[in-house]
């Protein structure tokens, strides 16, 4: 055990960072900062913020007057060490279930349970028509922003909108299902 110690503080030593650094948690100011990077910046500052607990519930950091929510999913598995989403309020159910489903750590698993919730009805919808303002990258100022809208159901006879990317304009993925949303290209 003192050798680990030692180890750590040489470590800790070699890049500058105290112990108190490199354990710290961040603040919930720097939370609210970090989640609101996705959001446009005409809604930033009437935005909620919320984050996310291991069970699934969460805090509400920062309150908003709009309908639009933000939260950060740096640490989840699969993710950037930058990631942070945001998308309205009536989609906060949907997110809580998805974040059960991506807790299924087998992936054939985890779709054949998201496939069933699907055949089942039990698969929530997202509201049809909102944006989901998704960013992730190594850092935040190497994030990439991405912009998708919810159609659930929504078909390429429905809306017009091809189902492959092969036109390079914005494209219908997930056609039929409550997944089905518009790809923006550039984004």
């Amino acid at each position: 055990m003192k050798i680990q110690a030692a180890f750590l503080a040489v470590l800790l030593s070699a890049t500058g960072l105290s112990f108190a650094q490199a354990t710290a948690q961040p603040t919930d100011a720097e939370v609210i900062d970090r989640a609101l990077a996705a959001a446009p910046r005409q809604m930033r500052d009437a935005a909620t913020v919320i984050k996310w607990k291991a069970d699934n519930t969460y805090d509400t950091l920062k309150k908003g007057t709009n309908k639009l929510f933000c939260y950060d999913r740096s640490g989840e598995p699969g993710r950037q060490p930058f990631a942070v989403q945001c998308t309205v309020m009536a989609n906060l159910d949907r997110v809580a279930q998805n974040r059960k489903f991506e807790a299924i750590t087998d992936k054939a698993k985890r779709q054949a349970d998201m496939d069933a919730a699907e055949a089942a009805g039990t698969r929530l919808k997202p509201e049809y028509g909102s944006v989901w303002y998704s960013m992730s990258g190594a850092d935040k100022e190497k994030a990439r922003l991405h912009v998708t809208i919810a159609m659930p159901g929504a078909t390429s006879a429905s809306t017009g909108f091809p189902d492959t990317p092969a036109k390079g304009g914005a494209w219908l993925m997930n056609a039929g299902s409550s997944t089905a949303h518009l790809m923006t290209p550039g984004s």
